[in-house]
């Protein structure tokens, strides 16, 4: 039972309705870090909002999030589950894996992240911009979970729940939930 009186609907939806106003900038956020033009891949930058969500034990966002990651990634759930059960799988690169650890610390806390997580995501690869966007995916989806889970929202318990919306968010975008102010 959310702690307020929210509408009637999943996760970051019910915040959202209750107040548009802060839908439009959290949902352009997203849109930016998520889905905008970048060198990692839309599915690449949805797994790391989903390990941060798993991270902060945010049933929804991790779903979710997962649920569009796995839609944009080759070999989809099986990717998804092999990051969750062991960082170390081969079923990423060492530039992903670079920057789930730096999305890691920066889920900590932001001075958790040393030179050392930085040098290892550039030796893997990552360029300045890519190791900037998992930080602010990191920071933002620290934000994100604690506003879902900070109102006491509900969550579909199952990944099938998320199915529809994952695939109207991948072909449509984050504007797609975000309600009218009014």
């Amino acid at each position: 039972m959310p702690h307020i009186d929210l509408p009637d609907l999943p996760g970051i939806l019910g915040p959202m309705h209750f107040r548009p106003e802060t839908a439009k900038p959290l949902n352009d956020l997203a849109e930016v870090l998520l889905r905008g033009d970048n060198s990692l891949s839309r599915g690449d930058r949805e797994l790391i909002a989903a390990y941060v969500s798993h991270l902060n034990r945010c049933h929804f966002c991790h779903t979710s999030h997962a649920t569009f990651a796995a839609l944009q990634l080759d070999d989809g759930w099986e990717v998804i589950d092999a990051v969750i059960a062991d960082l170390d799988t081969p079923r990423i690169t060492d530039k992903i894996r670079s920057l789930l650890r730096l999305a890691a610390k920066v889920q900590q806390g932001g001075l958790h992240v040393t030179a050392a997580e930085v040098d290892a995501a550039r030796s893997a690869g990552a360029t300045d911009v890519e190791i900037h966007d998992a930080v602010l995916i990191a920071a933002a989806f620290c934000m994100y979970n604690r506003y879902v889970d900070g109102l006491a929202t509900f969550a579909p318990p199952n990944r099938e729940d998320y199915a529809e919306v994952g695939q109207m968010i991948v072909e449509q975008g984050y504007a797609a939930t975000t309600p009218s102010p009014g």
